[in-house]
């Protein structure tokens, strides 16, 4: 089985794209399934289910989403195997633009839009820079010539990425996108024993803990304070 992750900001297209890209490979019999993680709701696994795709779903809830789905990969990767499937394909809530849902020797797909605005890729660490796919989307609303600067930001984060653009609306560019999702050489029955590309990101705080009160006094543990000067800028 082929395991790919999504990952991606909020609201980029990425279940748009990946809709798209599994009606590219059921043409060709490729059996596919989809486990969506989120924080706290989703109805994506409704769409899912209405192409007639396998689909689970995580909420990750009070839990950084990548920890939950570092927690939950191996019994996923399981359920891949026992539906039969050909690729398996995970989506993160990708909310926190210091996410890192990837892992060695597994394709991974960043989706990012246009619309973010040209500086989102410096802004965005490991869930573009160590992408081996970068999916741009929402390029029919602007103009080409930001299209290509786009593109070009993204080239500079992570040059070693296949950078290519789909539309989710009318799926061009989606069947290129499978081609090279497809990966004989990296079929794997289990991810047990492998490894994140890149930590995953950190706190472990009294407000990781439950705590709500503000205030130095209340404050233990991974705890990271500003150096604020009195210089008048």
């Amino acid at each position: 089985m082929n395991l790919v992750i999504f990952s991606g900001p909020p609201s980029s297209g990425k279940t748009s794209v990946i809709l798209k890209t599994i009606a590219a490979l059921k043409e060709r019999d490729i059996a596919v399934g989809v486990v969506k993680f989120d924080c706290l709701y989703t109805d994506d696994d409704l769409l899912y289910k209405r192409a007639g795709v396998p689909v689970q779903k995580g909420l990750s809830g009070s839990l950084c989403p990548d920890h939950f789905f570092a927690s939950n990969i191996e019994e996923v990767v399981d359920w891949g195997n026992r539906m039969e499937l050909d690729m398996l394909i995970t989506e993160s809530a990708g909310l926190c633009n210091r996410c890192s849902p990837y892992i060695k020797d597994i394709k991974g797909v960043c989706v990012i839009d246009n619309l973010s605005g040209i500086n989102t890729p410096r802004k965005i660490g490991p869930m573009l820079k160590f992408a081996d796919i970068v999916v741009i989307t929402k390029g029919d609303i602007v103009s080409q010539a930001e299209r290509e600067v786009f593109a070009s930001r993204v080239h500079s984060v992570n040059p070693k990425a296949v950078t290519m653009h789909v539309n989710g609306l009318t799926g061009q560019g989606a069947y290129e996108l499978s081609t090279l999702m497809l990966d004989k050489e990296r079929q794997i029955d289990t991810v047990q024993g492998m490894e994140l590309k890149f930590s995953m990101p950190a706190a472990m705080c009294s407000y990781c803990l439950g705590e709500t009160r503000i205030g130095e006094v209340y404050q233990m543990g991974n705890v990271r304070k500003m150096e604020l000067g009195d210089e008048h800028e």
